[in-house]
């Protein structure tokens, strides 16, 4: 058996609110550092908003890492260039299509009401480099996938995986 394995790791873009939340409480920390001689719970505060900053840009520095190894697509979510976790696993023989979002395949599939989850980048960029993949007829999964892995899922499933 062939096995063809195709490592794909992309940046999504953190939230507006993300990142306004991280410098709101980094300037909160900085000042309740300052208000320290006048009140005395002020360290407490500090520490308390130093923390939530730090979780704040935790939980908003994400990557996802797209790994295809012999027919079954993983997705892993990387935090904060630390820690992974497995978010979910595909099989190509369970894919209805993998086109890319603006495709002229996914015309059928457009009225269908399916879960979205969203593994890709998050924005659209020009040229618009985004898959959906519709997977057991009840859920769409929007993907950021290189040029190798699209050829290699392709050569697989040929009628199922479009590049347009």
């Amino acid at each position: 058996m062939s096995d063809t394995y195709v490592e794909c790791l992309v940046k999504a873009k953190s939230p507006l609110w993300g990142r306004l939340l991280k410098i709101f409480l980094i300037v909160l920390a900085v000042a309740f550092v300052i208000a320290m001689p006048l009140f005395p719970y002020a360290v407490l505060l500090a520490i308390a908003a130093g923390v939530g900053a730090y979780f704040s840009a935790y939980l908003t520095d994400v990557e996802y890492e797209y790994l295809y190894l012999d027919r079954e697509l993983t997705v892993d979510k990387v935090m904060a260039k630390s820690k992974r976790k497995r978010v979910a696993s595909y099989s190509v023989d369970r894919i209805e299509v993998f086109a890319p979002v603006k495709s002229y395949h996914l015309d059928n599939y457009r009225n269908r009401s399916a879960k979205v989850t969203d593994y890709s980048i998050g924005e659209e960029q020009q040229p618009d480099r985004r898959f959906a993949m519709y997977y057991e007829g009840g859920e769409k999964i929007l993907l950021s996938p290189s040029e190798d892995m699209v050829k290699a899922m392709k050569n697989v499933a040929p009628r199922k995986v479009f590049s347009d």
